[in-house]
């Protein structure tokens, strides 16, 4: 009695992009093969159902291994066990810790926490995202923010230096990362049609304008424990904030901001007369939304009340984008103050 064994001897770990892809959107080696079938690949090759079946069945092994290593990066790069060329190793980290825009939009800002995990079955239905690629994204998400929670410095450079990520998807990483630290609301109705893009956007002219780092207050005492310097909003800067309100509480001062802002926007605005009938409104609105951010919930509901107090009353007078931008700029050229926190309002503003 014989039976046949089929044996291949190579040095280089073969990466096929195509499994790759399906094994990280959590596919089952079946519904792999399923696909796989379905997309000619039998026709094109001449293979058997049954090689297909082995060949599929071999990069999911391979995965699987590598996956402990894909974790922590740096380790796949020092590894001698799996023989991959650089540019190989670079592809199977970005891949891994791509996201689905889909699935970042419904847990962005929460708690990355055992709590919201509990939701990925939901989140799962209403998405169309496998669980098993939601539970990765998540976890991936879980784990950049453990990494980098507790250091100094740069938050896109410690994200790349610890994951070897490109520097768009480290920006979308700190991004992220920022919105849990800081827990700002996302969810709500009203800020659906905000994309990711939008807040990842917000989120980097925030750290850029608003936190620790950003000023350069980096403690001179070596053992301070001031780490997350780019996570953690500057809390003088709020309270500076606070100081804003003076320009609404002060008629005189609203008069002149009012005036001062209107004689630099005549003749470039198109909504002008809209402008000028509404400032008052658009000046308390922007500056209550400010002046609240030294309590906890209120930063939370920044985007919320951004929306409800400013873009709401542009959107009802059909400014256009670029007069928005037009008015946030002068509004705030005399407000230094305020210079820091026109970017979130810019943002929001499709």
């Amino acid at each position: 009695m014989t039976s046949e064994l089929d044996i291949f001897v190579g040095n280089t770990t073969l990466i096929d992009e195509d499994v790759y892809r399906l094994w990280l959107d959590g596919y089952s080696v079946s519904d792999a093969v399923a696909l796989r079938v379905r997309s000619g690949i039998l026709e094109q090759t001449g293979a058997t159902a049954a090689v297909l079946q082995s060949d599929t069945m071999d990069h999911y092994r391979t995965f699987h291994m590598l996956e402990r290593l894909l974790h922590a990066p740096p380790k796949l790069l020092h590894q001698l066990i799996f023989q991959i060329p650089p540019s190989r190793q670079a592809l199977l980290i970005e891949r891994y810790y791509a996201f689905d825009e889909a699935f970042v939009r419904e847990v962005l800002g929460k708690k990355l926490s055992k709590g919201t995990k509990k939701d990925l079955d939901d989140i799962s239905t209403k998405t169309g995202i496998t669980l098993k690629s939601c539970r990765r994204q998540f976890d991936n998400f879980k784990r950049v923010f453990k990494v980098v929670e507790e250091m100094r410095g740069s938050l896109v450079d410690n994200i790349q230096q610890h994951f070897l990520l490109s520097d768009r998807l480290a920006r979308d990483y700190a991004a992220i990362v920022f919105f849990a630290n800081n827990r700002f609301e996302t969810g709500k109705k009203k800020l659906q049609y905000l994309s990711f893009g939008d807040f990842a956007f917000c989120a980097e002219l925030m750290i850029q304008n608003w936190t620790l780092g950003a000023v350069g207050e980096a403690p001179t005492d070596p053992d301070s424990q001031v780490d997350d310097m780019d996570m953690d909003l500057d809390k003088e800067f709020l309270q500076d904030l606070k100081e804003l309100k003076v320009l609404v509480a002060d008629k005189d001062l609203l008069d002149l901001h009012k005036s001062l802002v209107c004689t630099a926007l005549r003749g470039k605005l198109g909504v002008f007369s809209e402008m000028e009938a509404n400032f008052k409104n658009l000046s308390r609105g922007l500056v209550n939304v400010a002046a609240k951010l030294t309590h906890t919930k209120d930063v939370r509901d920044l985007f919320v009340d951004l929306v409800e107090k400013f873009i709401e009353p542009c959107r009802s007078d059909h400014w256009p984008l670029n007069d928005v931008r037009l008015f946030l700029n002068q509004y705030s050229a005399s407000v230094h103050s305020l210079d820091g926190f026109r970017f979130a309002c810019s943002g929001c503003i499709t």
